[in-house]
Parts: structure tokens; sequence; C-alpha cells
């Protein structure tokens, strides 16, 4: 597999691209990386936050053209998609928060499923698209009491109404495959991606661990957390960005020889630690004030463990950074941030010294 950053630029050079959910944290760092490969950009989102990376980063001047609509609206997608003729498709858009499914199931099962299945019909016309990459998440796999890392080809569950929005997703376009695109005279390749607990600057989602602790640290506030035995495979948003980069372009490139459409892009092992350890480990590095334990008061998954063995071997694809480095990098950018530095070449200098690593 090629990881050089020239040889990935190369690739990327003028190619057409569409992003689903790019106003979004995950979004922000794929834009930000592709604009570096020289790629063109065409975003479909609704409109970020005020207070977000996106517009912290100026992202809206990355992109070709920003297409501020709901993944709801069939047709507006579709007649987007058609405008803009891409080669390839990243979907992140979604309800990407467990807590937030819990306060508004409907608003979770919409986009996650009902705009997925938008996606896939709109796409079966774009005669331009060749390579679909969509987003999906760890808690897609049925939880059982056995402590193993999931693999690809687990059984897929969800109990929470968003780990069950995406494990239909999943199930969707396995559907859509089997019954549209997997005729040999279909020229669109689609695979989905299973990435871990994203880590990073820039994350300001509510009731989640970095950016709680960056604002108890940043506001001197006492930090609440909860789950704290909870274990996740933790991972800088860097490390599955570039995962769904270099499995877009060998679906483009029809590289891929391992059967089965779902990547996993997870930590290794010895990044699967508790959210207590997680804190402690940060805690040797910056001094937090109080803290205190509040009960969660959703039922969320004690154990999540990926296997990404199958992206290893087939798409050479590593961890490069383990949970310190991970740690050291969202300090660095949150240092950055309080220095009113320029934040999008924040995260361009990171995505280099992670390339070039």
């Amino acid at each position: 597999m090629i990881n050089s950053f020239n040889k990935i630029k190369k690739f990327w050079n003028n190619k057409r691209v569409f992003i689903t959910g790019h106003t979004g944290f995950k979004g922000t760092w794929l834009v930000i990386f592709l604009n570096m490969m020289k790629a063109k950009i065409y975003g479909y989102s609704l409109k970020a936050p005020r207070f977000s990376l996106f517009n912290q980063t100026k992202c809206s001047k990355l992109v070709k053209e920003n297409y501020y609509l709901n993944i709801n609206n069939f047709n507006s997608l579709k007649k987007k998609l058609h405008e803009a003729k891409p080669q390839i498709v990243f979907h992140l858009a979604a309800q990407p928060l467990v807590s937030d499914s819990y306060e508004d199931p409907l608003n979770t099962f919409l986009p996650n499923i009902i705009g997925t299945a938008n996606l896939l019909e709109a796409i079966k016309e774009i005669k331009s698209i060749k390579a679909v990459v969509i987003i999906t998440t760890d808690k897609v796999y049925k939880i059982k009491k056995k402590n193993k890392p999931f693999s690809e080809d687990d059984e897929l569950g969800g109990k929470d109404p968003y780990s069950a929005s995406k494990s239909c997703a999943e199930i969707l376009v396995n559907s859509y495959i089997e019954s549209f695109f997997n005729k040999l005279s279909h020229r669109i390749r689609i695979s989905t991606a299973r990435s871990g607990n994203v880590l990073g600057g820039g994350d300001y989602s509510k009731n989640r661990i970095i950016p709680d602790i960056l604002k108890s640290i940043n506001h001197k506030k006492k930090l609440i957390i909860r789950n704290p035995k909870h274990i996740r495979p933790w991972q800088h948003v860097i490390e599955p960005i570039f995962g769904y980069i270099i499995l877009a372009q060998n679906l483009f490139l029809n590289k891929l020889t391992k059967s089965g459409h779902s990547w996993n892009f997870g930590p290794n092992y010895n990044s699967f630690i508790t959210v207590y350890e997680l804190l402690a480990k940060i805690k040797k590095v910056k001094n937090i004030h109080n803290t205190s334990i509040k009960k969660n008061k959703h039922i969320e998954t004690k154990i999540l463990k990926l296997n990404s063995e199958k992206a290893k071997k087939y798409l050479r694809w590593n961890q490069k950074w383990n949970i310190d480095k991970t740690i050291k990098k969202i300090f660095e950018w949150n240092d950055s941030y309080n220095s009113k530095k320029n934040m999008r070449k924040t995260c361009e200098k990171q995505i280099k010294e992670y390339l070039e690593k």
C-alpha cells in the first residue's frame, strides 16, 4: 500500500470528492486532510454551530461547494450529487451521540438509517462515482459476555438507539450491495468503516470525555466523569480518517482482494483502557481540578474492543500514535487554541507529522 505523503497526494490531486456531514468534528478533519491532498471537495451537511471546529478553521473556504441541506431530503441530496459529479463519496452525516439518541431517538433513526438509504439510492444513477465509504461505528456489534475484540464478521446488534441505528445502517448497506451494486456490470464499490472512540482537538460535543476534560482545565471547573470503569478503543481522530482515505483509494483503484465490505479501524490493544486509566494518564501531564463521578442515567456498553487485523493486512493501515502520543497531541492542539493560533494550520501540522511518521 502506498502511504507516503507525496504518493497519496498524487492520487487525490483534483479528485472530485463528495462528503456528507462535512461540518462535523470528523468531517472537518477529513476536509482539512483532503484539502492538503489538493482534492476538489463538495460538502453536504447541516450548518455547523457557531462555535465549532469547522468555523474555527474556516473550512468553508476549502470546500468548492457547501450544500447546507438535510440528509433526510432525498431530492435535494440527489440533485446536489448530480451537480457535483463526484468520483468518491464519504458518508459521515449522522446523529453521532449515544446520549442524544436517548433524548431524541427519532432524530437519530431518521438521519442514520433513512439518510443512509437516501445516499445509496441517489448514487445508483451517478455515473462518475467509483468508490463510496460509509462511516458507521464500533458500536454496531452485538455485545456478548466474552471479553474479546470484535472483528468484522461478528454479529451486529445494539441496545441503545444510536447503536441500533448504526447496526441498521450496516444491514441497509449490505442489502444495497447485494441487491444493486454486486452485479458485474456495476461500477460503484462500497465499503463501511467502523472506527474506535476518536479523540482530538476541536471536539466540542457534550458528554464526551476529552471535551469535558479540556473545559475543566481551560475554565478551572470541576470535572464530572461518567462510567469510569468502561473500556474503549481510544485513538486520535487522524488515525481512522487516514484509514477511510486509503480504503477509498483502494476501492477506486479496485485493489481489494479481501471479501467483505466492512472494515474496522481501531487502535492496538494497549490503547484499550478504561475511562479512569485515560484520566490518570492525562493527570500526569496536566493539572485537573476537582473531579467527581456522576452515575450515568443511560445504559452504555461496558467493554468495547476492535480487531483491526483485516485493515492491517489488506490496507497496510496501522495505528501510528499510541494513547500517550494521542494525549500529547490533544494538549498541543489545546495550547495552540489558548494561544489564539491559526487552528487550521495546527490541524495541518498534526496531519503532516502523522503522515511523516
